[in-house]
């Protein structure tokens, strides 16, 4: 069985115009899907009106107390049911759910100190690492025809909610899937593409190799937010999954088709 794997996020969340067009045609897919999103820019918004900082390492949200209840009305609130109600419109049945919901994504507290991109230590407060994506659930979901909407947030088991990247979420959903399926992994965001230079939108790189990626972050072609992106783009490919795909959110009906879309990842 075909599935795809879709995450969406950056500005596109906070575009209504362009979250109802991608929502569109997510809704067309035909195959099984799965749904990742992220959260956009409306947790730091809210975060600011209520006087919590911000603050970010190594292109991740850094998540104290305060902050992680913020990222859970957002992005498990807020996000979650807004795209869960425009899919129902769209006669799509959309289920909402978080890490947590049906044990379906468990993860562990990042260890207090890490190495950041600078050499100093950083403490990302309440953020969670995957350790197990309990597929069987997934499954059932999928089976019992409903299209499952995953906000990212998972769950320690001890009944502390962490906050995760959202991209890292759908690389592990997908790692997990294709053990038994064909995993089609698609990221969706505002860019056209990875590019080879951050202000051009004309400049994606359409195919990229993982040696292609080293030596693009060794010239600094590819620098911020887009690593971690790689990352767990390359993870994905090198655990099993069939395809990896990263472009805008207005190609999602040609990623799926398979036509010539955005960065190619092999």
């Amino acid at each position: 069985m075909k599935i795809f794997v879709i995450k969406i996020g950056g500005n596109v969340i906070d575009d209504e115009k362009q979250l109802s067009s991608f929502l569109n045609n997510f809704a067309f897919i035909h195959d099984q899907k799965i749904l990742v999103h992220g959260g956009g820019k409306i947790a730091t918004e809210l975060s600011k009106q209520l006087g919590i900082e911000a603050k970010m390492a190594d292109g991740r949200r850094i998540t104290d107390a305060d902050t992680l209840k913020v990222v859970q009305m957002v992005y498990g609130g807020l996000i979650n049911k807004n795209i869960v109600a425009q899919l129902q419109s769209r006669n799509c049945n959309a289920i909402g759910l978080s890490g947590a919901d049906a044990n379906i994504i468990l993860a562990a507290k990042r260890a207090l100190l890490q190495e950041g991109a600078e050499g100093g230590s950083v403490d990302f407060g309440f953020v969670g690492d995957v350790q197990h994506v309990e597929t069987k659930n997934i499954v059932s979901l999928l089976n019992s025809g409903f299209t499952p909407v995953i906000a990212p947030l998972t769950h320690d088991g001890k009944g502390q909610i962490l906050n995760t990247n959202a991209d890292t979420m759908a690389s592990a959903v997908s790692v997990a899937m294709a053990k038994s399926f064909e995993i089609n992994l698609i990221f969706c965001f505002e860019k056209s593409g990875v590019l080879k230079n951050a202000d051009d939108d004309n400049s994606v790189i359409e195919k990229m190799s993982f040696s292609d990626y080293e030596k693009y972050k060794t010239e600094k072609t590819i620098s911020k937010g887009m690593i971690p992106k790689l990352d767990n783009a390359f993870d994905a490919i090198k655990q099993g999954v069939k395809s990896v795909v990263i472009c805008h959110a207005k190609d999602l009906k040609k990623a799926v088709s398979g036509q010539k879309s955005g960065t190619c990842l092999n």
